[in-house]
């Protein structure tokens, strides 16, 4: 999915948003935001909005002195990981446990800071699970879990892999399915890490990175290696709307998501607010 007009303002105020976090004074956030709009003149937008983004956080991390979302990260984490029991009790009741915790995950993409300047996730969970997703093949990714024995899971978010925790656990419950697990290999915004993998302990899977656009930290997503992974995987499961603007070029993917901007919402033909669970 290649950039539209609507992102540019949208990493000037991912820019700013970032920056106020550490309570910079203004005149330091105005010489990121001029460094960053002089960037976005200089580079072609025949780009996906994730492999923009790199460069716009780099500068972000520059000026911040390193990661200004940490702090964030871990009230994410922390927050999730307090849901953590409430959520596991309703996938053990429920008549279907793996739908449930599969609209937990996708609810749990609320978590977003680059799309959103906060969330409710309470509210997000209750209203997910009491009512029909926007698009829902889930018949289908039943029957091909029944068929499957390893899955490729590209996580999204820090507190949002609590809930991407949760599936997991429910999923091996089912069989004992090869689950390859992939995070950033370096802070970008709010999403997840090793540091964020390791914080919430998700067991039973292999960790793999992806680049967060700096040397050593992992292929990009559109490599010839990420595509070797999911076609070495039975199922891919790509969470979160960054995934889904770098992975909509290959095909064979499951995508749960929350849609959270007006670019995305029109790639799908859906509105903002609405939940996914989308093969394609």
């Amino acid at each position: 999915m290649r950039v539209k007009p609507d992102c540019i303002p949208c990493f000037q105020r991912q820019t700013i948003q970032a920056l106020r976090l550490l309570s910079l004074d203004d005149s330091r956030i105005e010489g990121a935001l001029r460094k960053v709009i002089s960037h976005l003149l200089s580079i072609s937008w025949d780009k996906t909005p994730p492999e923009i983004d790199y460069g716009v956080q780099k500068i972000i991390r520059e000026f911040a002195g390193g990661d200004p979302y940490a702090n964030v990260k871990k009230e994410s984490n922390d927050k999730a990981l307090s849901l953590y029991p409430y959520c596991k009790e309703l996938v053990r009741k429920s008549e279907d446990p793996v739908r449930t915790a599969v609209k937990i995950a996708i609810a749990g993409n609320i978590v977003d800071f680059g799309a959103l300047s906060s969330y409710d996730l309470e509210g997000t969970l209750n209203k997910v699970l009491s009512s029909d997703l926007a698009v829902d093949h889930y018949d289908l990714f039943r029957n091909m879990l029944s068929r499957s024995r390893s899955i490729l899971y590209f996580a999204d978010n820090a507190g949002e892999i609590v809930f991407d925790k949760l599936l997991i656990e429910t999923l091996l419950e089912l069989k004992d399915f090869k689950i390859t697990f992939v995070v950033k290999g370096g802070p970008l915004i709010n999403d997840a890490t090793v540091e964020d993998f390791r914080y919430v302990k998700i067991d039973g899977v292999e960790l793999k990175t992806v680049s967060n656009g700096e040397p050593g930290t992992g292929p990009d997503r559109r490599s010839d290696e990420v595509l070797r992974w999911i076609k070495d995987h039975d199922i891919t499961i790509s969470k979160g709307q960054g995934n889904y603007e770098v992975l909509s070029e290959f095909k064979g993917i499951f995508y749960m998501l929350m849609v959270k901007c007006p670019v995305v919402a029109e790639s799908l033909s859906l509105s903002i607010g609405d939940s996914v669970l989308m093969y394609r």
